[in-house]
């Protein structure tokens, strides 16, 4: 569970530096930023 949550983490985050590129995608890049951190931080406090 805890490698799945990594790897949602850093899809995430490659969305939404990628969608950075992108205008159109107004403020879904953000949305994606904000549950990369969410799924990082839960894997960091579920490994603690």
């Amino acid at each position: 569970m805890r490698s799945l949550l990594y790897v949602l983490a850093v899809l995430l985050l490659v969305g939404w530096a990628l969608g950075a590129f992108y205008w159109r995608a107004g403020g879904m890049i953000h949305l994606l930023f904000i549950l990369a951190i969410i799924a990082f931080l839960f894997g960091i406090i579920r490994r603690s």
